[in-house]
């Protein structure tokens, strides 16, 4: 398994089979296999062919695996589309320090980055739209908003982020090959954080706060099912909107706004969100994960673009 961060867990299939046996030996008769898809936040590993075992690479991991099993049976039945069952969660055992799950396993493909030449992928936008729609439209009970691990820092003012996507485009600066313009994304950042509203606070709402390609599956041009409820908080729901950079075209894009009605402040908002996702990303994942940091360079690129037009 490729480390990905200095304070990575070892995990291996030794372990996983070492885990699943603290919890049942009816596990112990199906086939075990590292999963391609291995993010950065679980390992990833498919157990039979209708379960997947998700064990968190760093120290910590227990917050977000505890979050999906208390929130997510909330969250899930507004989302049109399938999200992730957890089947049963495990303890730290084995000499492994974090909660650990196992999920049933979802079908699908990750979503490719839009190609010129390609139709608009309208869709896509309305399926997204109906997702951001549904987990923006739910209702915040009180104990969510007291609940701490609901609270990141994706739901929070964009201007918070100032000083980190300083740090980003300056590290950037020494990435070979990039194939960015890092001036005009300055620029671009310059103009976004500096607007009034760039400091705004909202009522609290939920938000996915990791949509994206990687935790998207899709089935002919469709939309069918969201991945890894780890981001999910309540707070500014804006960076929920920095997908339509990523993943649609700029007719799509224009969709995907239209359906959710956002007005032109919290629209420039959230290309500001999508260009600060897209650079954070590129020196910390530059050698462990060239495709999401191929990802990041086009969204980058895509902002730019969308910028530099007036849109």
């Amino acid at each position: 398994m490729t480390r990905m961060h200095e304070d990575e867990i070892e995990v291996d299939e030794d372990l996983v089979r070492r885990l699943l046996a603290s919890l049942s030996p009816a596990y112990d008769g199906l086939s075990l296999r590292r999963f391609a898809s291995t993010g950065s936040t679980n390992a990833l590993f498919r157990l039979g062919e209708d379960l997947l075992v998700r064990v968190p690479r760093q120290p910590g991991g227990t917050t977000t695996i505890e979050k999906e099993q208390r929130w997510l049976p909330y969250v899930a039945h507004v989302i049109p589309v399938a999200v992730p069952e957890v089947e049963v969660v495990g303890e730290p055992v084995a000499g492994y320090s974090e909660k650990w799950s196992v999920v049933r396993f979802l079908d699908g493909a990750v979503p490719t980055l839009p190609e010129d030449g390609e139709p608009p992928r309208h869709d896509l936008a309305r399926d997204l739209a109906a997702v951001v729609n549904a987990l923006g439209g739910l209702e915040v009970p009180p104990e969510a908003l007291a609940d701490p691990a609901l609270h990141w820092y994706r739901g929070d003012p964009l201007a918070a982020m100032d000083d980190d996507m300083r740090v980003y485009l300056r590290e950037c600066r020494d990435l070979p090959d990039l194939r960015l313009d890092l001036a005009a994304a300055e620029r671009v950042w310059a103009e976004t954080s500096g607007m009034p509203e760039a400091g705004r606070v909202v009522d609290p709402r939920w938000y996915h706060g990791d949509l994206n390609a990687e935790n998207l599956l899709v089935r002919d041009g469709r939309l069918v099912a969201v991945l890894d409820f780890g981001g999910l908080s309540v707070g500014d729901p804006t960076n929920d909107l920095s997908v339509a950079w990523q993943l649609l075209d700029p007719a799509a894009r224009e969709t995907f706004r239209s359906a959710l009605g956002v007005d032109d402040v919290s629209w420039r908002l959230a290309r500001g969100w999508a260009l600060v996702l897209a650079m954070m990303g590129q020196p910390y994942y530059w050698h462990t994960m060239p495709e999401r940091c191929l990802r990041g360079a086009h969204t980058a690129r895509a902002v730019i673009a969308d910028a530099a037009s007036g849109s």
